[in-house]
């Protein structure tokens, strides 16, 4: 498979900064099974306009994203539309785990553990962007289910080795990802692995 813009391999909890053209795709391959890769969009031209997990889910009347979903910002304007999906479902409720979160949910030992969070922060700033700018991400293969009483849960992820996920940019977007290195719940069949990510120009 060749990709005319980029062919990474992201390790476990490393993350990837870059720009898809309008009308380029990009590809993330799940290669071993069972990884979230958190991920976060914005209009490469106005950074503020970023994407909005409320109004992408308002929009499509549906909570989970899957092959026709079109991911909006914050002003409704689409960034991206997920195109091709051999994984059928991913999550944009549970958030990026952070150190706090980690603390707060699985306890103090926790505290120095890496997270998404804290990869995202390392790669924004190459593209100017701070803390204020981290808001609703989607967590592409993770499965968090939703409970009749409309709690969220952490499960066992629904990818599988090789399955992937295509998204077609709509317009200029900066992708940040985060290859989450989470340890305390099944996001990662706890043993966080790398994703592969392929970029075309169209």
């Amino acid at each position: 498979m060749t990709a005319d813009l980029f062919d990474v391999t992201v390790a476990a909890g490393d993350g990837w900064l870059g720009e898809i053209p309008a009308g380029g795709r990009l590809r993330i391959v799940d290669l071993h099974g069972n990884q979230a890769v958190d991920t976060l969009l914005y209009d490469a031209r106005d950074t503020a306009n970023r994407y909005s997990a409320v109004d992408t889910i308002r929009a499509q009347g549906a909570a989970y994203l899957t092959s026709g979903s079109v991911l909006r910002s914050v002003r409704l304007d689409p960034l991206a539309t997920i195109v091709d999906d051999t994984c059928g479902r991913h999550d944009t409720l549970g958030g990026a785990c952070a150190k706090e979160s980690n603390v707060v949910r699985y306890g103090e030992h926790t505290r120095h553990q890496h997270a998404c969070r804290a990869t995202f922060l390392r790669y924004a700033v190459a593209a100017g962007l701070d803390k204020r700018d981290l808001t609703h991400n989607i967590n592409f293969f993770m499965n968090v289910p939703l409970t009749e009483s409309g709690g969220l849960t952490f499960e066992d992820g629904v990818s599988a080795p090789g399955k992937h996920v295509e998204l077609r940019a709509e317009r200029d977007i900066l992708v940040l990802v985060s290859n989450c290195p989470q340890l305390n719940n099944p996001c990662n069949g706890y043993d966080p692995t790398p994703v592969r990510l392929l970029g075309w120009s169209s």
